[in-house]
């Protein structure tokens, strides 16, 4: 099978790896300049670090020439009105949610693609299948999601993912692609309950990431939570998600799932979560800017939260976990007033 991955980061170069022993894949590098560096030491050493990538995985900067691998010849003419997938190729982008916009528009019309990223656009506020709607009526399309590490991945330590689209043949072409002795490979058809959990449980991983940062300090008179606190402000969490997602025209059985509890509960606890670490550093007392720059990476849930938050107003959706978030990385509270807000609200039915 011939596989394109878009975007080298370390979710796109882990799953370009686990697939290369077994199929004919290509990864696409925006960064001319990191090209070289992966051709040279065959190590994405910024994203994956201590990795070396397969001598299988082929590795291009050049878009067309990624996106030739998997289509039809004729779909990258320029007089072609629409492109379509060779009869054994998959596209995947796994370009952060900032740039899924530009990615969609750069595709010829008609090519089914499935994206990695999990978050809603900053300014629009819009999912992924909203994207594509907008730019790509009616062309099939989804999204790759699930709890997942990417050097987890890439090490071939078992893992279960979901793919999600309204189209059933983009759904087999992930399972032929990824399925294997190492990932297990679901499907939906509910793209929008794969992609609010997805996007949702970065903002509660920071939200647990500060509760478990304030245990950690333990400072003289404040409150301090344990154990039971976060496994509370988890399953709180959980209700967030699934509330905003069935507005949104979500199952509500989603959320039980993958994409919601499972992927909740790794981000939201898990060492490796770049989103918890944005809690824990906050509850240290760092300001936002440092502990962005100390990531390194994105954390979708520092972009997302101000987003989730607005979305769910809209719909009359009470949100009170995001909204402490959103209000602590916007400087509105600190982390102990955010668990003392929420600790003080009014008693009510749990459902």
């Amino acid at each position: 099978m011939k596989i394109a991955v878009l975007g080298a980061g370390a979710w796109g170069t882990a799953l370009a790896a686990a697939a290369a022993p077994r199929h004919d894949v290509l990864l696409w590098a925006r960064d001319a300049t990191q090209l070289q560096a992966l051709q040279a030491t065959r190590c994405n050493q910024r994203y994956l670090p201590g990795f070396t990538l397969p001598p299988e995985l082929g590795l291009t900067a050049d878009l067309r020439q990624a996106l030739a691998h998997v289509a039809v010849p004729a779909a990258l003419s320029d007089a072609a009105p629409a492109a379509g997938l060779a009869a054994d190729g998959l596209l995947i982008i796994a370009t952060p949610t900032a740039a899924l916009r530009s990615m969609l528009q750069a595709l010829p019309p008609g090519l089914p693609a499935l994206w990695l990223c999990k978050g809603f656009e900053a300014g629009t506020g819009a999912l992924g299948h909203e994207i594509a709607q907008r730019l790509r009526p009616g062309q099939p399309c989804g999204v790759l999601s699930g709890p997942s590490f990417a050097i987890e991945v890439a090490r071939g330590q078992p893992t279960a993912l979901l793919a999600a689209s309204h189209d059933p043949a983009l759904q087999a072409a992930a399972v032929a692609a990824f399925h294997g002795s190492g990932l297990r490979v679901y499907t939906s058809d509910d793209v929008v309950g794969v992609e609010v959990g997805g996007a949702v449980k970065n903002v509660l991983a920071i939200a647990v990431g500060i509760l478990d940062g304030l245990a950690a300090a333990s400072a003289p008179g404040a409150m301090v939570p344990g154990l039971n606190a976060r496994a509370a402000l988890i399953t709180r969490g959980l209700a967030e998600m699934t509330r905003l997602g069935v507005a949104l025209g979500a199952r509500g059985e989603t959320f039980m799932g993958l994409s919601g509890l499972g992927d909740l509960v790794l981000t939201a606890t898990g060492d490796l979560s770049r989103n918890r670490r944005v809690g824990l550093l906050l509850a240290a007392g760092q300001p936002l800017a440092q502990v962005v720059a100390n990531i390194g990476h994105v954390a979708e849930g520092v972009y997302s939260a101000v987003t989730v938050l607005a979305r769910a107003q809209a719909l009359g959706v009470d949100m009170p976990i995001t909204a402490a978030v959103a209000d602590v990385l916007q400087g509105r509270l600190t982390p102990p007033q955010a668990l003392q807000r929420l600790m003080t609200r009014e008693a009510r039915a749990e459902t």
